[in-house]
């Protein structure tokens, strides 16, 4: 019998190691041996009807509605930080009546904050009024927008699932409260793909003072292929770094250079199908080629006559930066950019300290620039097709809150908030929904966050439970398990 060899810490390792290899080889041949056939969309007959053939599954060209669409374009004006809504849309009397009294209930039915910082009731902190045809209520901290409320369906009964912003950051934009899950826009650039191929899908407009609270994750396509992912361009200065060319050559030169890496990309793909991240990085690299051509011409305001600059603001101290971003959306739906968001700098309408100056400040940057953006879409026949929405992730405390030794803020409100709709096959001159006398809990017709998606992808021709991506064997979907109503009431 062999004697037994001792085993140094050298030898130990060594084998070790081989281990580890062998089994970080495996993972990785698993994803080209076992990957998931191709994503499909689910007809409305139930069949599975591939979206592409084999090499060309992840791109952007357009593909079939399940139903006839009234909104092909998006652009999503989003408040980051949660507007009161009791502020600027939904008055309430009883509020007011109350103002600087304590509560009349349990405190524990605020249920965001510790009770020790629950403040005392907090009536409206501006002039509210009735106005256009439909008599909407809307501030006087909106008076552009006020002049647009006959062609804007308010939702008043909003409500959502966290009282925090980071989670109900994810559920108004991905549907989940967790990271990591596509967001709204990915969504619908998946399902729809774009009509114009030498632009993104999905656009994100930041603001120059800094990114949203969550960041990037605003806009990710989570699981879906990453070419799905909203594309971020620059407030300021080139919009996009890197788009012109290195050096000239003649058009022909780079047509067959062009052609040349085409074929060689097909070879590629061919030998490693079902990898998203290869598909969606040549893509990427087609679309920066193409976009050398168009981009500086969908971005270039100079291009706009002095009458359109005015009417959104460009140029003025406050509304500059938002005039811009807004008109410059217009621009890119017009040239067939799908989903177009515009942010503000971290949560700019987290009032928690002095709501009353706040929350002005802000429609001072935003007010005339969103009516602008309406008014310009109408005239030019956009709106009929552009779904315009507005709005937070989630609303505000008809009680105060303590910071402090003051009180002159509003806590977090999951349980009601105002949101609204313009245009794409929407109702004009609707108030939706009902809070109660306080406007802290909703009372009639509940619009939950999946109610809100479901109904925004009716309206671009998809239906939320056909709209799926199977990935490990489950069929994932914007709005889950859950089973939401398309709020019909609201539509054209």
């Amino acid at each position: 019998m062999a004697p037994l060899r001792s085993t140094s810490r050298r030898d130990f390792f060594a084998r070790t190691s081989d281990g580890l290899l062998g089994a970080a080889l495996m993972h990785l041949m698993t994803d080209d041996l076992f990957a998931d056939p191709p994503t499909s969309i689910q007809s409305k007959t139930g069949n599975d009807s591939p979206l592409e053939d084999l090499g060309s599954v992840y791109d952007l060209r357009p593909k079939p509605v399940h139903h006839p669409a009234t909104a092909t374009s998006v652009i999503q004006l989003f408040m980051n930080g949660g507007p009161s809504q009791m502020d600027l849309f939904d008055p309430k009397p009883e509020l007011a009546k109350l103002d600087g009294k304590p509560y009349p209930g349990s405190v524990e039915e605020i249920g965001n904050t510790s009770v020790t910082d629950i403040g005392v009731m907090m009536g409206g902190q501006y002039p509210i009024k009735r106005h256009g045809e439909s008599g909407m209520w809307m501030a006087d901290t909106l008076p552009y927008t006020s002049k647009m409320v006959d062609d804007i369906c308010l939702i008043n009964s909003m409500w959502t699932d966290h009282p925090n912003h980071d989670n109900a950051l994810y559920k108004i934009h991905s549907g989940r409260l967790f990271m990591g899950y596509p967001t709204l826009g990915a969504w619908t650039a998946y399902g729809l793909g774009s009509e114009n191929q030498n632009l993104p899908a999905y656009v994100v407009l930041g603001d120059p003072l800094g990114l949203p609270k969550n960041g990037t994750r605003n806009w990710t396509a989570g699981f879906l292929p990453p070419v799905y992912q909203g594309t971020p361009f620059r407030p300021t200065g080139s919009p996009i770094l890197n788009l012109s060319k290195q050096y000239k050559q003649p058009a022909d030169v780079s047509a067959t250079a062009s052609e040349l890496l085409k074929t060689l990309d097909k070879i590629h793909r061919s030998k490693r199908p079902h990898r998203q991240d290869l598909d969606a990085r040549i893509e990427s690299y087609g679309l920066a080629a193409r976009m050398q051509l168009t981009a500086n011409e969908a971005l270039d305001l100079n291009r706009e006559n002095a009458e359109t600059l005015r009417l959104y603001g460009v140029g003025e101290a406050n509304t500059d930066s938002y005039g811009k971003r807004c008109l410059m959306a217009r621009r890119l739906v017009e040239r067939g950019v799908r989903f177009v968001q515009i942010f503000l700098e971290e949560q700019p309408w987290d009032s928690h300290v002095d709501l009353g100056a706040n929350h002005r400040a802000i429609c001072e940057r935003t007010d005339k620039p969103v009516a602008a953006l309406l008014k310009d879409l109408k005239r030019t026949g956009l709106l009929d097709t552009t779904l315009v929405i507005w709005g937070g992730e989630f609303g505000r405390t008809p009680t105060s809150q303590r910071s402090g030794n003051i009180y002159t803020g509003r806590d977090h409100n999951m349980q009601a908030f105002s949101s609204w709709m313009a245009g794409g096959g929407v109702k004009g001159g609707l108030s939706y929904g009902k809070t109660d006398d306080f406007g802290h809990k909703v009372i009639e017709n509940p619009v939950s966050v999946h109610d809100f998606h479901a109904t925004i992808l009716h309206l671009l021709g998809l239906h939320h439970q056909e709209l799926f991506f199977r990935r490990s064997g489950l069929e994932e979907r914007l709005t889950g398990v859950n089973i939401p109503t398309v709020v019909h009431d609201i539509l054209a």
